[in-house]
This record gives structure tokens, sequence and C-alpha cells, in this order.
């Protein structure tokens, strides 16, 4: 992502340009064991209702007040049909509510004049009922739309070595379906997963240095548009456990032909015994929040981005974010 120093599971990186301060929240996506499949299949397994809970609080350690203080949060969507939300409680009030490119939806504070010593508490409640979604791919033929097939950062899909694996692993395949497959095992029985705290894209995860969800949904991605297939990063929450129920995750969308746009994680579905839960189907499991590799309202972070000045004479501290999940 553009304009970031880093990643780390619950870290941020800090930004200071020409008296302008920027604190970014940095993807998580934290280590994850290799799932164990459900008793029952997504096609069959019922909707899950989720009490999420997002909440950070900006603590201004002074001397001065911020002439300027922005706050962006990054809120989930409904996203039919595998996903509604049924209730969202935003505090404080006093936000402004608007949209980007993709249609993901944020919400900005105003926190300029914050006077030294004080703390803001914000909170995000939501109530989200998660569908399990499994469509038939049926002979997946047809035409492709136009868009996202292009390369960008983080996901070379002109490099000259994704170029050839994507043609070699495609070749013989005649359904998009088909090579969507070849890729998405590939990845699983090639890629090592390993939390890295960085974030490579999809060229770097092909070398020795490891991959998390990160690289695994980059490499998807870049193989499938150099094969002239759509696809697109997904950004959200996992919940795998009760020990496990605050896992900041990414995984990725597919256009297929006769489906239309399809849920596909290539690090959930790494193993052989969890390979068929996660292609083009999700149990309710994922609830999403962003599409797009570096949504624009967050300038490179991952969730929120926080920004202020001068940062000459003010500082400003973004103190306990965390996510939780609770199933109702």
């Amino acid at each position: 992502m553009s304009a970031k120093t880093g990643r780390w599971a619950g870290g941020r990186a800090v930004l200071a340009v020409a008296g302008m301060a920027a604190v970014f929240l940095l993807a998580a996506c934290q280590p994850q064991p290799r799932p164990t499949p459900a008793p029952a299949t997504p096609a069959t397994a019922g909707s899950v209702v989720y009490h999420v809970r997002e909440t950070l609080t900006l603590v201004n350690e002074g001397p001065g007040k911020p002439a300027q203080q922005n706050l962006w949060l990054a809120l989930a969507p409904d996203a039919p049909p595998f996903q509604e939300v049924l209730k969202v409680d935003i505090q404080p009030q006093g936000y402004r509510e608007f949209s980007d490119e993709n249609g993901n939806r944020f919400v900005e504070f105003d926190f300029a004049n914050m006077a030294p010593g004080a703390s803001i508490p914000v909170t995000v409640d939501y109530q989200i009922r998660v569908s399990p979604y499994a469509p038939r791919l049926g002979a997946c033929e047809g035409d492709l739309i136009d868009g996202y097939t292009k390369p960008e950062l983080h996901i070379e899909s002109n490099n000259p070595q994704i170029v050839d694996l994507s043609a070699r692993l495609a070749r013989g395949r005649a359904t998009a379906c088909a090579r969507l497959r070849a890729f998405y095992d590939y990845i699983g029985s090639h890629l090592v997963y390993t939390y890295n705290g960085q974030d490579w894209g999809a060229q770097a995860a092909l070398g020795p240095m490891g991959a998390d969800c990160t690289e695994y949904s980059d490499l998807l991605i870049a193989l499938s548009r150099a094969a002239g297939i759509p696809a697109r990063y997904v950004e959200g929450l996992y919940f795998g456990s009760q020990d496990n129920a605050r896992t900041e995750h990414a995984w990725v969308e597919v256009y297929l032909p006769g489906v239309g746009w399809t849920p596909v994680d290539p690090t959930l579905g790494r193993s052989s015994v969890s390979a068929d839960a996660y292609f083009a189907r999700l149990p309710a499991d994922h609830i999403l929040i962003t599409r797009g590799r570096s949504p624009s309202p967050l300038r490179g972070g991952n969730y929120f981005s926080h920004l202020y000045w001068p940062g000459n004479s003010t500082k400003i501290r973004v103190d306990n974010y965390h996510w939780s999940l609770e199933p109702e």
C-alpha cells in the first residue's frame, strides 16, 4: 500500500511531512492456523449474527492543540447475499458519512482544537448477520466484465514471472473457474505461511521470505488478472473461534462467468482439508469491511486513518485500537 512504512498486528506507523503528522493502522493479518473442516458444509450451515465492536482512543499528549485533526473509519457494508448490517451505532456523534469509488463507506470525524491532556474515545458497534455463501459455478462459461485486470501496487500482474506462471498453470484449462482453481491450488501447495509484518506484494510471495494473508491474496489476484480474470482485494475480519475471534484478515473476490463476484480465501484454504470450503464459497465466518487494495480515504492504511497538524507542537496518540466479535 502506498504511503506507509510497514505492517504490524495492531501496530501503527507515523509519517510526518511538512508540519503534518499522520498515524495509520496497518494491516494485521495475524497468524492463523489451518482451519479444520466445519461439521456442516457452507451450503447447509446457518447464518450467524455477530456483535462487532471497533474501538480506539485519541490522546493529546500536548503541549498544543491541533489546528486540524481528522479521523476516517471504514464502515462494514451491506453485501448481499452474504452480509447484512442490522444495526450500527457510531460514537461520538457529529461525523460525516461518505463513499469512495469502490462503494466502500466511511465516516470522517473533525477533532480540531483538542485540548492537551484530553482523550476522545471512538466506538462503532454493529449487529451484522453473516450467511454462508456457496454459489453454483455451473459451466462457468460466458463473458467477463471489463476492469479489475490491470496491475497495481503490490499486484504485479504484468511481472514476467507472474505472467509466465499464470500461463503455465492455465494451460489446458478451458474455463475461468478451472484456471482460478489451478492458481488457488498452486498457492496453497507452494507458499509457506509466515506472518511477516510487511507488505511485500504478489511477486515477493514467489520468493523464500514467506507470506501471510496479504501476499496470498495479492498473488491470487495477480495470477488471475494476468489470465484476464477480474479479481479484487477484500479486507475484513475472520471469526475462527472464541480464542481467535479478533483477527483482521484479507481475501479475494473473483468475477466468474454466470456467477458474478465470488469470494475465495487462499489463506484459509491452503490446506487440502479446507481447500474446498474456501474456494468460490465462504462459511459464515468472514465479515467484509472494504474492497480494493488501498482505499483512498484510508491514505495507505487499513480500517482507519488519522491525520493532524501541526506535528511540531502537538503529539496525538492513537491508543487501544481493537476489534471484538461475539456471536449472538
